[in-house]
């Protein structure tokens, strides 16, 4: 499967965004869909996963409440809504894709193996 992160873009504290994974493939429902960050001079960071066929969601302590991950397997696309934006979430927002993780390991980035490539949401204070 091939991915493709867009939507990023410049926002104001306090603002909202929302960045979509656009995926090639027929089988994506089969896929669950994880967004990581990287921030400047930081590691890369799990943000949110969303299982395959549309099933459970998992947030960071960082993001919970503020954003929300969903998908429309119709439209092979996966989106992370980003409300109550905060300078430190200015970041390359990644999305990752694997068919076969599991509960445990949804929150780790090496356990992905399909990688598009970032898009940058800046949020200025």
């Amino acid at each position: 499967v091939q991915l493709q992160a867009y939507g990023g873009g410049v926002v104001q504290a306090g603002g909202f965004l929302r960045i979509s994974c656009a995926a090639s493939g027929r089988t994506f429902s089969t896929y669950s869909v994880g967004w990581f960050r990287q921030a400047p001079g930081k590691e890369r960071e799990f943000v949110a996963a969303i299982k395959r066929y549309g099933g459970s969601t998992y947030y960071a302590d960082s993001v919970k409440g503020r954003f929300t991950i969903s998908r429309d397997n119709a439209k092979n696309t996966v989106y992370l809504q980003m409300n109550s934006l905060k300078p430190e979430d200015t970041a390359v927002y990644y999305c990752a894709a694997d068919s076969a993780l599991i509960t445990s390991s949804m929150r780790g980035a090496e356990n992905y193996d399909y990688w598009g490539q970032g898009t940058l949401v800046t949020v200025s204070s």
